[in-house]
């Protein structure tokens, strides 16, 4: 229980997004929409209420679309908006291979931002008769710009912030604005502050930040990191051994991690916990971290044993239930 009596929250949040969006190919597939009702199952078999983050393709895609509208209609998931900018219309290339750079929405001129923008969220609006209000960037990308846009077209929550994380050696377009580091921003909620979203302002934006949190090692290792990050592979294999910060993201090897992540959030009293998974990694082949059907019922016995693993001691909430309740709180506390 927090200060005020009640439970944290914890939010599943989900990107729906195509067929291994990490490959280079030009050829868009959504058949990882067929692997969402299993996934449905277990939240609602333990109380919890997924946020569905959906990119046009997917938006487009009737097997999700059946699926979308099943669990509106029941109320019991929500689904908002994700935005892949390189297969998102208008198609305006910015790149020779969008489709292998894959550059930021904020490395596109503001007034494709919001034409890409609109697109999506009006698709949503038409086959799902939504208004949506919760949103995650592709590739982790918001700047203030892209908050004024979504802020102008009705949304209210956003949960694109990664605490602890700098995207610095992440690249979209060549000679692009470059990533966004996240490492000084807050780990709990905040109301942006539109001309600086790393502070908190005045706007109707909340921002949920994912959940992470940094993870110390002993000297050695750090020494050890330290000459590996020089070293090309090498700094990958330490940062996948020795990673530095924990993600509530399963990968099939965290799954203890993730359980004592929860327990720790919930012994520090935090308001909200975050988890984030990409609806093809429920497809045996739909990402390069779980490609076989092997991989996949190990990453649901992680998410069974997490999820039995939080009751009686957090509360599923969508985003923007989860919105609702932090503002509610801070009106009584004013």
């Amino acid at each position: 229980m927090d200060g005020h009596g009640r439970r944290p929250a914890f939010i599943v949040t989900i990107d729906v997004e195509a067929d291994d969006a990490w490959s280079d190919s030009t050829t868009v597939t959504t058949e990882n929409a067929r692997h969402l009702p299993r996934f449905q199952e277990l939240c609602e078999r333990h109380g919890l209420r997924p946020t569905y983050l959906v990119d046009w393709t997917m938006a487009r895609s009737p097997a999700f679309q059946e699926f979308g509208r099943s669990v509106v209609e029941r109320g019991a998931a929500e689904i908002g908006m994700h935005l892949h900018a390189w297969t998102t219309p208008p198609l305006d290339p910015l790149t020779d291979a969008d489709h292998r750079h894959k550059p930021f929405l904020i490395e596109y001129p503001e007034h494709l931002i919001k034409e890409k923008v609109a697109v999506a969220t009006g698709t949503l609006e038409d086959v799902f008769g939504i208004s949506p209000v919760s949103h995650r960037a592709g590739r982790w990308m918001l700047d203030e710009a892209y908050a004024r846009v979504l802020m102008d077209h009705g949304y209210l929550v956003d949960c694109s912030v990664t605490p602890h994380v700098s995207w610095s050696t992440t690249r979209g377009a060549p000679g692009g604005r470059g990533p966004q580091d996240y490492s000084r921003f807050p780990a709990e909620p905040y109301f942006v502050d539109p001309l600086a979203i790393h502070r908190a302002g005045e706007s109707s934006l909340l921002e949920v930040p994912m959940t992470i949190v940094t993870r110390p090692h002993g000297a050695l290792v750090e020494g050890a990191r330290a000459v590996a990050s020089r070293m090309g592979p090498a700094g990958r294999v330490m940062g996948r051994l020795f990673p530095q910060v924990l993600w509530m993201r399963p990968n099939g090897r965290n799954g203890r991690q993730m359980r004592e992540l929860a327990r720790r959030a919930a012994a520090e009293r935090r308001d909200h916990v975050e988890f984030m998974l990409h609806s093809s990694e429920l497809m045996p082949g739909g990402s390069p971290y779980f490609v076989t059907r092997r991989s996949v019922e190990a990453l649901y016995d992680d998410m069974e044993e997490l999820f039995e693993s939080l009751a009686g001691a957090f509360t599923g909430l969508t985003l923007a239930e989860y919105r609702a309740r932090f503002t509610s709180t801070r009106r009584g506390e004013a």
